[in-house]
């Protein structure tokens, strides 16, 4: 009974509402000029919030026994709450800012989400060498725009980790032109023909690829997860066939049976 309502969708329904009414209740309590009272009924909310959560767990560690920790989910889970159950008091204060991590188990619950962090983990190898890539051009760039612009713009070319700095600046495109650009081009016109390129590449073709892997690594797992339903769909109808053979099988020994006695 205990594993019928684990899996039940009413079951994760619930769970799902609560994080969401505590991922809130954390939320407020950051608000300055709160009564006491209402601070009062705020971690009366939170307290039953971690109480249902320590039950849903102590019910799956139940149901599952052992293999409860061979999911990473389920670790997860049961890392995120037991940081909760910690004394927040004396030097452990700072632990009552890791309750909101909390919300994070929307990540195992909400099957979407879990999906699409699957998938940024499945994109960890490409994008580490799509990383490399971009470093090896920031490096190219730092050492071109130091030799260049340094003299110049010590600030923010004045020797290779300034220059990577600003670099980074531009590639987010944040106040590239107005505050960075175009200041440099007054005292080296040419200065464009560094600069353009560069955002060309790291800003529009680099971070595209990063975009194409991720989106390409869920996909994948989006497949994942459909051939395994597919499966599981399948072994299910290939145990109702055989459960039919069965009870088919069954009647007919009976009559076998009862036409025997018949005989005799």
């Amino acid at each position: 009974m205990i594993k019928q309502v684990v899996d039940s969708h009413w079951f994760h329904n619930f769970v799902i509402v609560v994080i969401l009414i505590n991922g809130a209740v954390l939320g407020i309590e950051t608000m300055t000029g709160l009564s006491a009272t209402t601070v009062n009924w705020l971690e009366r909310i939170d307290q039953l919030c971690l109480l249902i959560f320590v039950i849903e767990l102590l019910m799956k560690m139940y149901v599952y026994r052992l293999s409860f920790f061979k999911q990473g989910w389920n670790v997860f889970d049961f890392v995120i709450v037991g940081i909760a159950l910690l004394p927040a008091t004396g030097q452990l204060s700072i632990l009552r800012a890791f309750r909101i991590f909390r919300v994070l188990r929307l990540v195992t619950t909400v099957d979407s989400i879990r999906r699409v962090v699957a998938g940024m983990l499945i994109a960890i190898p490409g994008v580490g060498s799509v990383g490399g890539l971009l470093v090896i051009f920031f490096y190219i760039g730092a050492v071109i725009s130091t030799t260049l612009f340094g003299e110049a713009f010590p600030g923010w070319f004045g020797n290779l980790g300034r220059s990577m700095y600003t670099l980074f600046q531009i590639m987010t495109l944040e106040s590239w032109s107005m505050g960075i650009v175009r200041p440099v081009m007054e005292v080296y016109p040419y200065a464009w023909i560094f600069f353009i390129p560069f955002i060309a590449v790291t800003t529009f073709t680099v971070l595209n690829l990063f975009i194409g892997i991720i989106v390409d690594a869920i996909a994948t797992v989006k497949e994942q997860d459909a051939s395994s339903r597919h499966h599981q769909m399948s072994s299910k109808e290939d145990i109702d066939l055989i459960r039919q053979d069965l009870y088919a099988l069954r009647e007919h020994l009976d009559a076998l049976i009862k036409d025997t006695e018949r005989k005799t």
